[in-house]
């Protein structure tokens, strides 16, 4: 049996236009070399679960597809769903949300954009409306800003979709209002532990009411905006609405609306671990406290949680681990869980502690177009010493620059990334030369290859583009690519096929034809 190994790419797509496409415009020669070998797969829409063939992709139903061989429907699917039914008004969490908070505050925390990522506005929209319905008479928003998976900086537009919607709804039996803010990557909208002092600064601005004070989000916001011109969204700084009393106190109900689990943890353990020693809390209240869905069901955070997360069984490595086969993953701090966590079906804990090795390398804590290689060699020479140990079978990693430094809006800085991911595939295929094995790449969802709008602004968001598949080592002729309408979770069956063993009969066909069965 020949190693196989994977790179993923974080979010790096494939369009034919040039203008803003860090991808097709950086220095990448090593890319052009293997490309030739390659088909356009789809990561977006139905092809990974979301509701429509519009949603772009993103990193975590990425390699959940990607990891399971399956479509399962995800977030944003499950939640609409879930409200056009009324199942989510009718279940348990949202009726003792509503019972704790009646005679206090029912607060609302999450990201206010219809990226559709992590989040989306009609959600909230819609809670509110059943909230008052239901009897809340008080009701607090904390809005994170998003100028990531939406335009850079179209925060006012959001606000003023919530502000008519508030207004709609507040009169003499209810008052709604925003309370607090500040940008996703400023505050409480830390992942894998990278910065806890992003949930710490969240905690002292949502809880406390501790911070900067504004009339409005829309003053707050134009504020930051005059102060540094260079600001985008996501990096807002936090903020507070005087006069509100939007404070989270004893006997409050707080729902985080984001349905994407990565960016979810930490704040919700903030809000439910009494034994919390991230950062100081100063006061700890005692809440209701429920997600838009479980985030780690693992760890069971949190406990309450308004709609259930899809229950993915059945994966890669579930069936890997029947014939025996190890398996490496490694990835630095801000991708790391989407080659564990997110790629064994939102498991935390590994299925087989002997055969499952992972490694992390930590990110650093800067923006990252201001070092756009970001972790890449130190995860690359990680992959080649596991590469040319001979211990593993099948080994992963993810260079997460093309979505990481995509997300900054800095064309340039995300062509020097580009190029750093090509500079160590080539160091990759090398390796993989030297030790015989069968080098597969491919991304999670389209970014870097579009960094502007039609009207040529920085363009921050996912896109909706396909992404490359490519096979690449030594004697590889007999493996040819079928024809066929390909994505994501095509992936599973094809590394079963090239490692010589029996695909689950429940996934997606393989992508390749091996005419002799077995690569030798």
């Amino acid at each position: 049996m020949r190693q196989v190994a994977l790179v993923i790419m974080d979010g790096v797509g494939l369009t034919d236009k040039t203008n803003g496409n860090a991808f097709k415009n950086a220095n990448t020669p090593n890319l052009d070399k293997i490309m030739v070998n390659s088909i356009a797969i789809h990561a977006h829409g139905k092809y990974v679960g979301l509701p429509n063939d519009d949603d772009m992709g993103n990193s975590e139903v990425g390699h959940n597809a990607m990891g399971c061989g399956q479509i399962y429907s995800q977030g944003a699917k499950l939640v609409d769903d879930a409200i056009n039914d009324g199942t989510l008004f009718e279940g348990n969490t949202w009726k003792e949300a509503i019972n704790y908070a009646k005679d206090n505050k029912l607060h609302f925390i999450g990201l206010l954009s219809d990226g559709g990522v992590h989040s989306h506005i009609n959600h909230l929209l819609k809670m509110l409306e059943v909230a008052k319905k239901d009897g809340i008479k008080d009701v607090c928003v904390h809005i994170l800003l998003d100028g990531r998976d939406v335009p850079k900086t179209s925060a006012l537009e959001y606000v003023e979709i919530l502000e008519n919607k508030l207004k709609e709804l507040n009169d003499d039996s209810f008052n709604g209002r925003i309370v607090s803010g500040g940008g996703r990557m400023n505050i409480t909208m830390d992942r894998y532990e990278a910065n806890w002092s992003m949930v710490e600064k969240g905690w002292y601005t949502h809880v406390l009411g501790e911070g900067r004070k504004f009339k409005s989000a829309k003053e707050a916001i134009e504020t930051d905006r005059l102060e540094n011109s260079e600001i985008i969204d996501q990096y807002l700084n936090p903020f507070i609405i005087e006069n509100t009393n939007g404070t989270i106190e004893d006997h409050d109900s707080v729902i985080f609306f984001n349905f994407r689990g990565d960016r979810a943890i930490e704040i919700s353990k903030a809000f439910t671990e009494e034994d919390f020693k991230a950062f100081d809390r100063v006061r700890v209240p005692k809440v209701y406290y429920a997600g838009m869905l479980q985030y780690d069901s693992e760890l069971n955070i949190p406990k309450n949680y308004l709609t259930s997360p899809p229950n993915i069984t059945n994966t890669l490595t579930e069936q890997l681990i029947k014939f025996n086969i190890s398996e490496y993953a490694v990835s630095e701090t801000q991708k790391y869980g989407h080659v564990t966590y997110f790629w064994n079906g939102n498991k935390i804990d590994k299925f087989n502690e002997v055969l499952e090795t992972y490694d992390k390398v930590d990110s650093d804590i800067i923006p990252f177009d201001q070092k756009p290689a970001m972790k890449s060699y130190e995860i690359t020479d990680k992959f080649i010493e596991a590469l040319k140990s001979n211990k593993y079978d099948f080994l992963r990693c993810n260079f997460p620059n093309g979505d990481m430094v995509g997300h900054t809006g800095n064309y340039e800085a995300t062509v020097k990334s580009m190029e750093a991911v090509d500079e160590n595939i080539g160091r990759i295929m090398k390796a993989v030369d030297e030790t015989n094995t069968i080098l597969l790449v491919i991304a999670d969802h389209g970014n870097a290859e579009e960094m502007l709008d039609e009207k040529g602004n920085a363009k921050t968001a996912h896109t909706t583009n396909p992404v490359p598949f490519i096979i690449y080592g030594n004697n590889i002729d007999n493996i040819e690519f079928k024809n066929g309408d390909f994505g994501l979770a095509n992936l599973a069956s094809t590394i079963t096929d090239l490692l010589g063993v029996e695909k689950n009969p429940i996934w997606k066909e393989s992508m390749i034809n091996i005419n002799n069965k077995l690569v030798k």
